[in-house]
């Protein structure tokens, strides 16, 4: 069997002679450690992408059989982004930075994590009609074709490929920040917020449409959200259901006008509390189920939906900074979770410095002698 037949015979509840190796890709940093520790060549970490030749060719090292991250899009952010432009210097070196996302940030040297946020221009409804709205509109110019279709092309056969959704509120967290997202939608101007969701959620809409009707077959779709956290949505889900809940169902029946069964989510945190949402308005996959200090949401998920949700990730990948041993306990508990069906074990997340080479070649060589 092909890595795309295993992929998607496992999605669809159907049998396969064994477990494909997935992955979600990795820190840049935790390349660099694998170059300087002598596992893998520079120029593969310096110029490693997602599902680029550079991820194909470290599979081949390490013994994976596929990033699962393989999605093409246009451009569904804010076009053109704000002018990045750096604000303030101070004498330790850190910088007040203007983003393309119209949010200032605090970026100290060295720190290779997410910036801190210092402030954001969507604070209000002339802002939002003056600066944002026009980058928010649908233009054609948002889908080069051609430059999708040469990267289509380019994409092994040998593995899904999937069709970037966008995102209906975390791409909107992403412009507002966290603070002025809660502020707009609880204290100043719920009907600004509304519009802004409509607005930005219409032209990813068509962006999507634009895509589909170009011909090119797609095995999947991918929301992209990151709404949550450790102690669950960043939003009421009685607030996050009516803003977007017609959204997603908007876009998944498009999906699914185009032969498209199988649309995943990522959204990391504690997701239990939307997933309602999205399961009933056509959301079926979860990618890449986070542990963090929580543990396991997917066996819970299935047996709150039954077959109505899939799966593709929630291995513990801080047993990669362990020891066999606790490589050992994630594989057999992907072991128990793929013989539910529906379910194909991935790393929750990028894999982070400090991972160690011979157990990721080890837990891909493992995952791949398992016959669910």
């Amino acid at each position: 069997m092909t890595n795309r037949e295993r992929a998607m015979n496992i999605l669809h509840f159907m049998d396969v002679d064994r477990l494909p190796a997935v992955h979600f890709g990795y820190w840049k940093e935790l390349l660099f450690e694998w170059a300087e520790q002598g596992h893998i060549p520079y120029e593969l970490a310096k110029s490693w992408g997602d599902s680029q030749e550079a991820d194909k060719k470290l599979d081949e090292i390490i013994g994976w059989d596929f990033n699962w991250y393989n999605t093409v899009r246009g451009n569904m952010r804010l076009f053109p982004s704000f002018k990045r432009e750096v604000l303030d210097t101070f004498p330790d070196g850190t910088q007040r930075v203007l983003t393309g996302n119209g949010v200032i940030e605090r970026i100290k040297p060295g720190v290779v994590s997410i910036p801190s946020e210092d402030g954001y221009l969507l604070k209000d409804r002339e802002a939002f009609e003056t600066l944002f709205k026009p980058k928010m509109k649908y233009v054609p110019e948002r889908i080069d074709l051609d430059a999708i279709k040469r990267s289509f092309k380019d994409r092994s056969c040998d593995r899904p490929v999937g069709i970037s959704l966008g995102s209906v509120l975390g791409e909107i967290r992403d412009i507002t920040t966290v603070t002025g997202m809660s502020y707009l939608i609880y204290d100043e101007d719920e009907e600004l917020f509304a519009d802004i969701v409509d607005t930005y959620a219409d032209m990813q809409y068509e962006c999507v449409k634009t895509v589909l009707e170009s011909g090119l077959k797609f095995d999947f779709a991918h929301f992209w959200e990151d709404v949550c956290y450790k102690s669950g949505p960043l939003i009421s889900p009685e607030i996050f259901d009516g803003l977007c809940a017609k959204h997603y169902k908007k876009r998944t029946d498009l999906c699914r006008t185009y032969g498209i069964d199988i649309i995943s989510l990522d959204c990391d945190g504690v997701t239990e509390k939307l997933l309602p949402t999205w399961v009933d308005n056509g959301v079926n996959t979860m990618f890449p189920i986070e542990i963090g200090v929580w543990g396991d949401q997917f066996e819970p998920a299935r047996n709150k939906f039954g077959d109505k949700i899939l799966g593709v990730g929630g291995m513990d990948k801080i047993a990669f900074l362990k020891d066999k041993d606790a490589v050992d306990k994630e594989i057999e508990r992907m072991k128990r979770l793929a013989s539910m069906g529906g379910f194909i074990p991935c790393p929750d997340h990028r894999l982070m410095p400090g991972s160690k080479f011979e157990l990721v070649k080890y837990y891909a060589e493992e995952i791949k002698k398992i016959r669910p």
